[in-house]
């Protein structure tokens, strides 16, 4: 296959909302698509140039070039993904993706319930729009694909705007008896010595069709994320307020990861607020659970990094993630010669904050526990950007559609202290950072044309000027 040219790229001033505007974009498609917002930037792609897949059984690849390819996955997956990726690209152009919670069980061997499903699936985009507050840079194959792009984002600048005070309830006590039960059935099997550590979640159904461009918007203005993403592609439609990292690897081979394990409500009261952080600080479970997170954190690190480069740079502080605040560390390493990004994705997939440890028995406890695949859940939404920098959000606190199915999912770490009605009292807690900001589909309103009025028209100048 041929490695595609570096797109032509076009740069304007943009003074209008990143998020908003990337999000009406999103909503005015019916392409793949993928918003990623991280340090107060926004990269919206769309359209798939190339695929990269990856089942139980390959990784293939195909494109709009006719050409596919074909690999077995062997013991390392995502190399082969990215190695596929790269001839994509030719090292020249960024990509995105995600990874499901089941792609834990192909790499350890596990059998999968559906082993026909993607476990992970990364794009080429045709086209990417990048906005910062006072800029926007466009990306197309061809000068005259850029002016439609142009087009496009004014159009999206004017059409921006805050979602309808509306919002669709969802029942937080859906499945509770049973996530008790579970949750004793962990610690049971915790306290017997088969693991340290599980983190069991449970599901709650979205009763209505929601407009998810508008409620990514809604739940936004009330987080305060490491990542966010509004997503489409490969059956799945996704739109989240990552608390964490999965991993990040920078074009130098510096690899952090930023676990949060440790959990109190945001009530909006300071006094009560500052309480609650003080007993997250206190509090033995807590505290246990946090630190053996990070221990394994630091191991896996060791595994891809330099030994000596590995180093905790902040332990438990606590960050502040929408309806709650979670104890939180910051660790660094650098890859050791031989290692790339994909090895260390590899190495800290899934999430310990989102499986347990070890995780093997953790990920068999959780299939046990829960008896439905967890799917983007718990996985990771991945940008690649064309330095080589990888960024993988954790995906929680997100609302997720698949095969006419709507819902929201939320975990808790168990340990041998844990409590069944605390734990089940956590999910609620995380629930309610995305609950509360689901708004309900209505019909579109947009002329037929694709013009918008004259008073939208103007906003829309103001907000992108062409160079």
């Amino acid at each position: 296959m041929t490695p595609r040219d570096p797109f032509p790229e076009r740069g304007l001033p943009f003074s209008g909302d990143p998020v908003a505007v990337a999000a009406a974009l999103c909503a005015a498609t019916e392409a793949p698509h993928l918003l990623y917002e991280q340090d107060g930037a926004v990269v919206w792609s769309e359209g798939e140039a190339a695929v990269v897949e990856v089942d139980a059984a390959s990784v293939r690849s195909y494109g709009t070039d006719g050409v596919a390819v074909e690999l077995p996955p062997g013991a390392d997956p995502l190399s082969a993904a990215g190695h596929l990726l790269q001839s994509r690209t030719g090292g020249v152009g960024s990509a995105h993706g995600w990874i499901s919670f089941e792609f834990t069980h192909a790499c350890s061997g596990d059998e999968l319930p559906s082993a026909a499903a993607p476990l992970a699936r990364f794009v080429v985009p045709e086209r990417e729009i990048r906005l910062t507050p006072s800029a926007a840079v466009l990306r197309a194959d061809n000068p005259g694909a850029l002016d439609t792009l142009e087009r496009r984002l004014r159009l999206a600048a004017a059409s921006a705007a805050e979602p309808a005070a509306g919002r669709v309830t969802v029942d937080l006590e859906e499945g509770a008896d049973r996530y008790r039960a579970a949750v004793a059935d962990a610690v049971r099997a915790i306290r017997a010595g088969e693991l340290d550590k599980v983190i069991v979640s449970r599901s709650v159904t979205v009763p209505e069709e929601l407009d998810l461009p508008a409620t990514y918007v809604a739940g936004r203005r009330a987080h305060q994320p490491a990542r966010s993403f509004l997503l489409r592609h490969g059956g799945w439609e996704a739109a989240g307020y990552s608390p964490e990292i999965v991993a990040r690897v920078d074009a130098e081979g510096l690899v952090t990861a930023q676990p949060l394990a440790g959990t109190r409500a945001l009530t909006g009261d300071p006094g009560r607020d500052a309480l609650r952080r003080a007993e997250l600080h206190r509090d033995a479970k807590e505290v246990y659970e946090h630190a053996v997170s990070v221990r394994l954190v630091q191991e896996e690190l060791t595994t891809v990094c330099r030994p000596e480069s590995v180093r905790t740079e902040e332990f438990m502080a606590v960050a502040e993630r929408g309806s709650v605040q979670h104890l939180a560390s910051r660790l660094r390493g650098r890859l050791a010669p031989g290692r790339d990004r994909w090895d260390a994705l590899a190495a800290l997939f899934p999430a310990v904050t989102a499986s347990g440890i070890p995780k093997r028995s953790a990920s068999a406890m959780i299939r046990r526990a829960e008896q439905r695949e967890r799917g983007l859940y718990s996985g990771a939404v991945v940008r690649l950007e064309a330095d080589g920098t990888l960024d993988a959000a954790l995906v929680l606190r997100t609302v997720l559609r698949r095969d006419g199915r709507t819902w929201l999912r939320a975990g808790a770490g168990v340990v041998a202290g844990s409590d069944p009605a605390r734990e089940l009292e956590e999910t609620r807690e995380k629930l309610r950072a995305v609950s509360g900001h689901l708004v309900p589909a209505t019909s579109a309103d947009a002329a037929e044309d694709g013009t918008v009025p004259e008073s939208e028209g103007a906003a829309a100048e103001a907000a992108v000027t062409a160079s």
